[in-house]
């Protein structure tokens, strides 16, 4: 069976913007991809790695 993801478009990133980065949750992990190219490939980080970085990105 497979899961339908549903994917959500970083408040930052607009359709004319270089930096469109999209999330998804499933169990015990956060998957991010370009929604430019979403069937490329997906970066997959534990909760806790998740909110780790994020501080990080907040600030830059």
């Amino acid at each position: 069976m497979s899961l339908k993801l549903k994917w959500m478009k970083s408040s930052y990133s607009s359709d004319d913007g270089p930096s469109c980065v999209e999330v998804a949750t499933v169990p015990d992990q956060i998957l991010v991809r370009d929604s430019k190219n979403p069937t490329g490939p997906r970066l997959a980080l534990t909760p806790t790695a998740w909110a780790t970085f994020l501080p990080y990105a907040a600030d830059h």
